[in-house]
Parts: C-alpha cells; structure tokens; sequence
C-alpha cells in the first residue's frame, strides 16, 4: 500500500497566473494566488519572477522551495495562514524584500533560516501566530526593521538586540507565556517620564500661590488612591491577526 496522500490542491496553470497578476497602488506588478486551495508552490509561476510582489497566503502550502531566489525583484511577500513549517535558506538572497509576512504557519526557531538576517532592507516582518519559542538574536541585523509581529507564539523572552533596533517603531508580543508581563509592558514603553518638576522652590512662592499648589497636590493624591480602571493594551493595525480580523484588501497591508 502506498502512502496516504493530503488533500490534492487546485493545479495552477501559467495562463492562471498571468490572469492573476495585479497593478498595486504605486505601481508595482503584483502576483495574487491567495485562498486559490494550493498545496504545493506552483513551478509555472517561475516564469513570471519579474515580479514586485507574491502573495500566496490562505492557500495549504507546507514548503517553499530553493526557487524563490529566482524573484530577485520581490519587495512584498505574503505567506500568511498555510502551514508552512520551515522556510529555505534561499529566502535570504531576496535583497530588496521590505514587506514578509510569515504570520499562521507552523514555524519553529530551529527552522527559521539564520539568512532571514541579511534582508537588510526589510521593514515590515510578521512572525505571528507560529510555534517559535525564542527569537534569534541575529535579527537584531535587521537595522531598517520598523514593524515586528511575534504574538501568538511560545516565548518566554525577547532578545535586546530585537527590542532595540533603531528605527522599531512597532512590537506586538501579545500571547506569549513571558514569566513576568508587568516586565514586559514596560518594554513597550522605554521612554522615562518624571513623576514632578518643580521649577521653584516652596520658599518662593506667595501664599495664595503656594495654596494653588497645595490644593492641587491633594487633588492629585486622592485621584492615586482611586482604584484605578484598568489599562488599555496598544493596539496594532498593522500586525493583524489573520484568522480573525485580516483586511481581504491586502492593500490596507501595505507600507504605504
């Protein structure tokens, strides 16, 4: 008896994929074979690797092949939501990639490529929703990073040189088992805020003045000994979860 074989996916054809080729907003030529039920990465599509931009996400796909390399122009990759469980070492020949959305597939750290670090120009990566319980500190590369989604996965700590590259504006990590989440919270907000200033001394102001403060102080403690509401957590448009909220118009996706 042979193997029992997977679900068989939707064959895509090359007439197929040139049909399925968009003009995106700035201009750029984008492949689109989202939700089309493929199971394995379409060898005809190797013929159209002049293209900006793929995405192949909400399809079955378990392997991504050493071919990607051949889409030197990629700067937009979409994988999200198949069930991929490792990525080629050859994703990191994609030099002008700024956008890889990696998020819902069934990644593990031990099969995250170590060449995810030389995308020197990626901007926006989506680890979400995956099964990494650590983050490689070799992605504190990743020096033009602004936007990185690791919610929704088992890690316990995120490395230094991740949470501080210089021009991350964007870190959601919610949904992870992190032994202390007061800790955590702080690390999505590290500027420093002074409690009170004073400008000038008590000694200096007048009466009237210092009862102004005075008063203004006890306003202030009664307000701290107020059970205070609870706080709300940043939200990220950007890093959607896509079983739940993801846009259909990808579009809304995009670094804009």
């Amino acid at each position: 008896k042979g193997k029992a074989k997977g679900p068989k996916g939707k064959k895509i054809t090359l007439k197929i994929a040139k049909n399925s080729i968009r003009i995106s907003s700035d201009g750029g030529r984008r492949l689109d074979l989202s939700k089309m039920g493929i199971t394995t990465f379409p060898k005809c599509i190797l013929k159209l690797a002049d293209v900006d931009e793929l995405d192949l996400s909400r399809n079955m796909l378990k392997k991504i092949p050493s071919s990607i390399q051949e889409f030197q122009k990629l700067r937009w990759l979409d994988l999200h939501s198949n069930q991929l469980e490792d990525l080629p070492e050859a994703i990191g020949t994609l030099q002008n990639l700024f956008y890889l959305n990696i998020c819902n597939n069934k990644l593990t750290t031990k099969n995250l490529p170590e060449e995810l670090n030389l995308l020197k120009n990626l901007r926006i990566l989506n680890l979400g929703l995956n099964c990494l319980d650590s983050i490689p500190t070799s992605l504190g590369a990743l020096k033009e990073l602004k936007e990185i989604g690791l919610f929704d996965n088992a890690l316990t700590t995120i490395p230094n040189s991740v949470k501080k590259l210089p021009k991350l504006k964007k870190l959601n990590a919610e949904r992870n088992p992190f032994p202390d989440s007061t800790k955590q919270e702080e690390h999505a907000d590290s500027i420093k805020r002074i409690e009170t200033l004073y400008l000038v001394q008590e000694k200096d102001l007048c009466c009237s003045c210092l009862k102004t403060c005075q008063d203004e102080k006890d306003k202030l403690n009664k307000l701290k000994n107020m059970t205070p509401s609870p706080s709300k957590k940043p939200s990220f448009p950007l890093l959607l979860t896509p079983n739940s909220s993801a846009k259909d118009n990808q579009e809304e996706w995009r670094l804009r």
